[in-house]
């Protein structure tokens, strides 16, 4: 991973769009900072597409969509993409699966989630899992004391075992039926929502995370960044990031967008 100064001042300005993840990436302890809301904004004010790419919940997405100043946000790490038109006052979302099927398939993430808050102590079910329409989330250190490593790992294992692609963020470790992921998604976000081809234009875009289900992101882009507590996941990365921050969390974020915007001065 280099440091930001590697990124060349020419390719920043081609930037058209930031995409990002939120936990531990835009957030920083669980907060949201006024430094980190503002980048967005300068971002936005700037003329670049903002998207958060997350591992959260329907709920949220929601929520960030209508409020936030972003283009859209792909969310439950890669299930749905939700755009809100402010000018006709709707959201747009669009989901992988139908409705009926969702549904079933919450009926067994329910029963999986349950057996795996016997079988790992300390763990639980995510806070935000009531607001979840198509993954099933469980927590290792939002609500509830860190675990360690292993415990991290016997989640996922648990996981596979009953089926669902998994993947470990910075405080949850998400599991859902289906092949999708982030990436996935975004592509099919910025086709349809910005007729832009990813696989085409991908350098048109900035992506920047902090943890393993950011992996697929890093491995695509080649612009992505890593806020500096990535190295938390040292070796357990399949894809890393070819540049990173100084600053970790949001003071990281921050720092990429100061980046990105002093070369368009």
């Amino acid at each position: 991973m280099l440091p930001l100064s590697y990124f060349p001042a020419e390719a920043r300005r081609a930037v058209r769009s930031v995409l990002c993840d939120i936990d531990d990436t835009l957030t920083t302890d669980g907060r949201l900072t006024a430094d980190a809301y503002a980048a967005l904004e300068r971002l936005q004010k700037a003329g670049l597409a903002v998207v958060p790419i997350t591992g959260r919940p329907a709920g949220w997405c929601d929520h960030i969509a209508r409020l936030w100043p972003v283009a859209g946000v792909v969310g439950e790490n890669g299930a749905f993409h939700f755009r809100y038109d402010h000018g006709r006052r709707s959201m747009k979302r669009v989901y992988v699966d139908d409705d009926a099927t969702r549904a079933r398939n919450r009926e067994r993430l329910a029963i999986i989630g349950r057996k795996i808050v016997k079988a790992v102590p300390g763990c639980a079910i995510a806070a935000d899992q009531n607001y979840r329409e198509t993954d099933l989330a469980i927590d290792f250190r939002e609500d509830v004391a860190p675990l360690d490593r292993a415990a991290v790992d016997r989640i996922l294992a648990l996981m596979q075992a009953s089926g669902l692609t998994a993947k470990v963020s910075s405080i949850h470790v998400n599991g859902w039926f289906g092949a999708y992921d982030k990436l996935a998604a975004t592509k099919r976000l910025m086709r349809e929502e910005f007729g832009l081809d990813l696989d085409r234009e991908r350098e048109a875009c900035v992506f920047v995370g902090d943890s393993p289900n950011d992996a697929p992101m890093f491995g695509y882009f080649p612009h992505a960044v890593g806020v500096a507590n990535v190295r938390d996941f040292a070796g357990r990365l399949d894809h890393e990031p070819r540049y990173v921050t100084k600053a970790a969390s949001g003071a990281g974020f921050c720092e990429l967008v100061d980046f990105l915007l002093a070369a368009r001065m």
